[in-house]
């Protein structure tokens, strides 16, 4: 196994979203900036996170019947807070890369906060560690 560590290949760079942001503004975020999952902070601190799949629960349940108008309605009422997963499972950035994949796979969930107690130090995702394991980025990226 690899002494490759989360530290190693995480990006530097992301966007944070609060628990009072909107829906409509975190799926227009994660539409424009191409974002599949989004950390969810309160005065610094994780508190949870937000991914399509959760804005796409949140869109099902409430409008099957609904055009695209009311959707957006709906989007613009209801605050992250309802629909984050939370607490999030986190990861720490000497975790090796293949421990992060065995918590994401065995979790069933697309992506890590790495963190340093409560500090929020970025985020690891599926296609990262994809991309890791195809060979696609070093471990000086």
């Amino acid at each position: 196994m690899s002494r490759t560590r989360v530290r190693d290949i995480m990006p530097r760079k992301m966007v944070t979203i609060s628990e009072s942001d909107r829906l409509s503004t975190v799926e227009d975020i994660m539409t424009l900036g191409h974002v599949r999952h989004m950390p969810v902070v309160h005065a610094g601190k994780l508190v949870g996170v937000v991914s399509e799949r959760d804005l796409l629960r949140a869109s099902l349940s409430n409008l099957n019947e609904f055009g695209n108008e009311e959707r957006r309605a709906f989007l613009q009422v209801v605050e992250i807070g309802r629909v984050m997963s939370t607490p999030p499972v986190v990861t720490a950035l000497e975790t090796s890369v293949e421990d992060a994949a065995r918590v994401m796979a065995e979790r069933k969930i697309g992506c890590l906060p790495v963190v340093d107690g409560d500090r929020l130090l970025g985020l690891i995702t599926e296609t990262d560690i994809l991309r890791y394991f195809a060979g696609m980025v070093s471990a000086e990226d």
